[in-house]
């Protein structure tokens, strides 16, 4: 397995809402299962505001499936509610692995 591909996604909270993110994000991870090209994916809390999705891939077509998939979508949908700003979505190389 070669993983060398990755999305890191930051999300703010509004104010009062961070629960509300972490109930998401942690359904999420029953649809990140699913995937068949998504080799790791971590939802993940910085403080009461701050949270984030981590994930990797093999593949720039695994890659683009996912960001193409449900997890984009269901987050749009929530998004008006839960989010302070635009969720900050980067594509990302990893260079080492253990």
């Amino acid at each position: 397995m070669t993983v060398k591909l990755g999305i890191l996604a930051l999300l703010d909270a509004k104010p009062g809402k961070g629960d509300e993110l972490r109930a998401f994000l942690e359904g999420g991870q029953a649809i990140a299962a699913a995937e068949e090209g998504t080799v790791t994916w971590y939802a993940f809390k910085v403080n009461d505001t701050t949270y984030g999705i981590f994930d990797t891939f093999e593949t720039e077509d695994a890659r683009q499936a996912h960001l193409n998939g449900e997890i984009p979508k269901a987050l749009g949908q929530v998004a008006p509610d839960l989010l302070a700003q635009d969720p900050d979505i980067r594509a990302i190389d990893i260079i080492a692995v253990k």
